[in-house]
């Protein structure tokens, strides 16, 4: 029988395909519904607009009514997403719906889940919860887009068929996490309160300027540099697509052992590793500005690896401190906050696809890296003068 956490990793992994399955089928709707890239992007961000407050919002229903109390009705929420994403191709406005309610289910599996599955890994190694969600959001990330992908690709109604074998999923997770006991009771006070973990230096200083760029590396690896080479893959562009999401998230999660380590060791190690992985990967999205044909799909390559190991290191290095700095009934608020600083990284591409026709693709991402490094050097600096004055 699956354990408890590997129940409630399922459902996390059922609804992270759904929040990436989009991410590869710009090329499906610019063929069928003659979307450019402007609005493709702009539907992909939309995403946000259910995310943000939905996690702001269930992430203090979480922690006052339990994490079964958000789960649970979050899987019939990802379900109606996909089935409105499916009535997007006759009528593409309802596209931008889809995105939202994908971003609404989300915003309730997120908070409560990592919350919740910190809870059911009481008894495993330190920083085992964190990790344990990282790589089930990531491997949900990463197989939704490559899947997606694949069956756009090769099999018929490429705007049907990949939401269906979410739904597929989700219902199967309903199935597997409806048994899953609540390790964490109905709270006894139902009065707002600041959360105190964001008001200590180690998250406005130590968290919050760099985790925008957990999101925003690997946007920029599977939504800006893919279409760069469509015109060199002709016919496979649409899998590619699928292949370099896949790569970029699947990276992150391969990679979070490595980041939980090093964040145990020192909270800043991991947090460097990743950065220097980041500026590397923007340095290989610049040769794609350069060049084309094949040294052009291989520097595609180069950076989704480089770009997916910054994501999947900053993404568990932020969990594991946010798990450190948030008390038990606070947990999964601050969780949704550091998830609502993520997933502001998801606007990059989008501000990309509006500098770049006037200042460039390879200014645009070697803009990127120099912000990257200015928001860890500043957030650092601000944190030690900070700590040392108190």
């Amino acid at each position: 029988m699956l354990s408890q956490w590997v129940r409630l990793a399922v459902a996390m992994f059922a609804v992270s395909w759904g929040a990436n399955q989009f991410a590869p089928m710009q090329l499906v709707y610019r063929e069928h519904l003659g979307l450019g890239s402007g609005s493709f992007t702009a539907m992909l961000a939309s995403y946000v607009v259910g995310l943000i407050p939905a996690l702001l919002y269930f992430g203090r229903v979480s922690d006052r009514f339990g994490r079964r109390a958000v789960i649970l009705p979050m899987i019939p929420v990802g379900i109606v997403s996909s089935l409105v994403l499916i009535a997007g191709a006759a009528v593409p406005d309802l596209l931008y719906l889809g995105r939202v309610l994908a971003g609404l289910a989300s915003g309730m599996a997120f908070g409560a889940g990592t919350a919740w599955m910190k809870e059911l890994s009481s008894a495993a190694p330190a920083g085992a919860g964190a990790r344990r969600a990282a790589v089930s959001l990531s491997a949900g990330f990463g197989c939704g887009a490559l899947f997606a992908g694949l069956i756009a690709q090769w099999l018929p109604a490429p705007e049907l068929l990949p939401y269906l074998v979410h739904i597929a999923l989700m219902v199967g997770a309903l199935a597997l996490v409806w048994s899953v006991p609540d390790a964490r009771g109905r709270a006894t006070s139902g009065i707002a309160k600041s959360l105190s973990a964001l008001s200590t230096p180690q998250f406005r200083w130590g968290i919050a300027p760099w985790a925008p760029w957990v999101f925003g590396v690997a946007t920029v690896s599977f939504a800006t540099l893919p279409p760069l080479v469509s015109e060199s893959l002709r016919s496979t562009s649409v899998a590619f697509t699928g292949l370099v999401a896949a790569l970029t998230l699947l990276t992150g999660a391969v990679i979070q052992p490595w980041a939980t380590r090093w964040s145990q060791q020192d909270d800043a190690a991991g947090i460097r590793v990743g950065i220097t992985l980041g500026v590397l990967g923007f340095g290989a999205a610049t040769v794609v500005a350069y060049t084309d044909g094949a040294l052009s799909v291989a520097a595609i390559v180069v950076a989704a690896f480089l770009l997916g190991s910054c994501y999947g290191i900053l993404l568990g290095s932020g969990l594991l401190s946010v798990e450190k700095l948030a008390p038990a009934d606070e947990l999964a608020q601050t969780v949704a906050v550091f998830y609502c600083l993520i997933y502001v990284g998801f606007a990059v591409p989008f501000v990309i696809s509006l500098l770049a026709p006037h200042l460039g693709y390879a200014t645009c991402f070697v803009g990127g890296a120099l912000l990257m490094l200015v928001s860890v050097a500043v957030g650092r600096k601000a944190k030690d003068r900070h700590l040392t004055r108190t």
